[in-house]
């Protein structure tokens, strides 16, 4: 059986924090954080001791990890997505309480960084001293870095669980699938990414930057078997039609227009032929809430109209779960502070609800492997 190693604990309890944590406040959301932790731990206070012990039953626990990575550093239109991975788990908890999952923590997050591979040697020590108390440690400072790390980590320790991220900007799904698909790799998986979207997130950049939000698929497609073995769902806002993005890059999309002209079924029935023809072991599943029509998703970055119903985006993932497996998963994009739609709390509970619903049926499928 694979054993929680120290090393593993070690670098776990140093680059993570306890769920809910991941963002840095003494105040803010207090309340809220309080009342995860009640419902997680049995009390309020003194977590951290005890979400280390918790850690101790990771070997034995459930196939689906949570993962909370509460970075917005990779975002650029209107920020808050950081409370995602602390709003969503609240939720799940109160509306499915019956879920069989272990949460790992959070990704300990410096909000102003996002990839170390931006940072200068200088910058990094002094990160290093204020998350470790060691200006000379081997550890990561910024949430992608931490991210992928760990998980490389994670994986070789325990192959056959899987994880459902919880964002954050979509710039954090780079690190999730990154990791996810070299260790398929490693097991001779040939898997796939569903990609639920109103954008592509594939540029090349943006504003100089290779690693953000709007961005990450272009850059995780290196590591897929092929390029066709990213499918994107809901697309709807982009500046440039769906033929450019199939012929420049290789993969497959199925726009939100044709879920509305061709019918759900149609569109399913073309996604299972794809996965078909592409020999799909495992998937997958990475959703940014803005998928979703802005009537139900508002409380997020870039609420878009014209998108997926919610039961269409169900409808379309019980069809794909009934045929493959999906080994791995994300929510992305959850900004529950951010209001376009003027309700307010209604709109952040209206988008919370519909992102729960999906999360808990992607996270009942990953403890089923």
């Amino acid at each position: 059986m694979p054993q929680l190693t120290t090393q593993l604990k070690d670098k776990l309890t140093q680059c993570l924090c306890p769920p809910g944590n991941g963002v840095f406040t003494v105040n803010t959301a207090k309340e809220r954080k309080e009342q995860l932790h009640q419902t997680i731990f049995g009390q309020a206070t003194g977590i951290e001791d005890l979400w280390k012990s918790s850690l101790d039953k990771l070997p034995d626990a459930s196939s689906a990890i949570i993962l909370g990575v509460a970075s917005d550093c990779g975002g650029g239109i209107l920020r808050g997505a950081n409370w995602g991975p602390l709003f969503l788990r609240s939720t799940l908890l109160e509306k499915y309480p019956q879920l069989k999952v272990f949460d790992l923590g959070d990704i300990r997050v410096i909000p102003h960084l996002l990839s170390d591979k931006y940072l200068n040697d200088a910058t990094i020590e002094n990160c290093r001293k204020a998350l470790y108390q060691n200006a000379k440690s081997d550890y990561f400072v910024s949430p992608l870095s931490i991210t992928e790390d760990i998980l490389h980590d994670f994986y070789a320790a325990f192959p056959e669980k899987g994880i459902f991220g919880i964002g954050g900007d979509h710039s954090v799904s780079y690190p999730l699938t990154k990791a996810y698909l070299q260790a398929k790799k490693q097991q001779g998986k040939r898997t796939g990414i569903i990609h639920f979207d109103a954008h592509t997130d594939l540029l090349i950049e943006r504003l100089g930057i290779d690693l953000c939000f709007g961005s990450w698929c272009t850059h995780i497609l290196e590591y897929l078997p092929a390029p066709e073995h990213l499918i994107q769902v809901g697309i709807r806002s982009s500046g440039k039609p769906k033929s450019h993005w199939e012929s420049t890059f290789g993969v497959k999309q199925h726009w939100a227009h044709e879920v509305k002209t061709l019918g759900v079924e149609k569109v399913i029935e073309n996604i299972l032929a794809q996965l078909a023809e592409q020999n799909i072991d495992e998937l997958y599943v990475s959703f940014d809430i803005d998928a979703i029509d802005d009537s139900y998703a508002s409380a997020t970055g870039t609420p878009e109209p014209d998108g997926l119903m919610p039961q269409e985006a169900m409808q379309i993932l019980r069809a794909i779960a009934e045929k493959y497996r999906i080994t791995g998963a994300d929510m992305m994009e959850i900004a529950p502070f951010t209001d376009s739609s003027g309700q307010g709390e209604v709109s952040r509970d209206k988008t919370l609800t519909v992102a729960s619903e999906i999360s808990a049926f992607l996270i009942e499928e990953i403890a089923k492997n």
